[in-house]
């Protein structure tokens, strides 16, 4: 018969207290068992002595004869002297299991599924955007490079008619002053021209007059 070293549990709901006891290792936890050696109280303070109570001399014979505590009762036993326990490095004991990160998995693919359904719609609000940006800078683009239409023309023409009369007299102007600059050549033409005109009446009348004479 295997024997251990183990605890059995007693108290009220929430208010745990335990009992240390040599118990067939195929009974149950809270079930009969061969002798009880000491009492384990977690709700004292550790400093307290009355927290851990353990019967040294009945522990070590049991221990004599095979018993094998559990890792709980064991770290008692270190505690008292009884027995040495030796030291454990589990690094993987704080590491989830197989099924633990199968599910961490799961979410993780789940979140980013959520996240890029949610971004969709905005990418797809951008890239309307920039098309309608394109194409009003486009039809704008068109508008300034078309031909002036029929209604642009009578615009044009009706703000030309609508010049102020100051800035018609100032693009008058220069061709008076053009006139005032170019009369004293004129004058001068007028007058070379009347000095021959008596020179050119008489070359005129002598051949005539010879002609006269010679008839007579």
């Amino acid at each position: 018969m295997a024997v251990s070293i183990r605890l059995s549990r007693g108290g009220a709901k929430k208010r745990p207290y335990y009992r240390i006891v040599v118990a067939d290792s195929r009974a149950p936890r809270d079930g009969s068992f061969i002798e009880k050696i000491g009492t384990y109280n977690p709700l004292l303070s550790k400093d307290d002595a009355n927290r851990v109570v353990l019967d040294a001399d009945r522990a070590k014979h049991w221990l004599s004869v095979g018993a094998q505590p559990s890792d709980r009762v064991a770290r008692f036993f270190d505690a008292a002297g009884v027995k040495e326990r030796a030291a454990r490095n589990n690094p993987n004991k704080g590491l989830p299991g197989d099924k633990a990160k199968e599910r961490a998995e799961e979410r993780a693919a789940k979140a980013a599924e959520a996240a890029e359904a949610a971004a969709a719609p905005k990418q797809e609000e951008v890239a309307a955007a920039e098309e309608e940006t394109v194409e009003v800078m486009a039809e704008a683009i068109e508008e300034a490079t078309a031909e002036p239409t029929p209604e642009a023309e009578q615009v044009a023409e009706a703000v030309a008619e609508e010049t102020p009369p100051v800035e018609a007299a100032a693009e008058e102007a220069p061709a008076a002053e053009a006139s005032e600059e170019a009369t004293p050549a004129d004058q001068a033409t007028d007058e070379g021209e009347s000095a021959q005109d008596p020179a050119e009446g008489s070359n005129d009348a002598t051949p005539t007059e010879g002609a006269e004479h010679a008839e007579a």
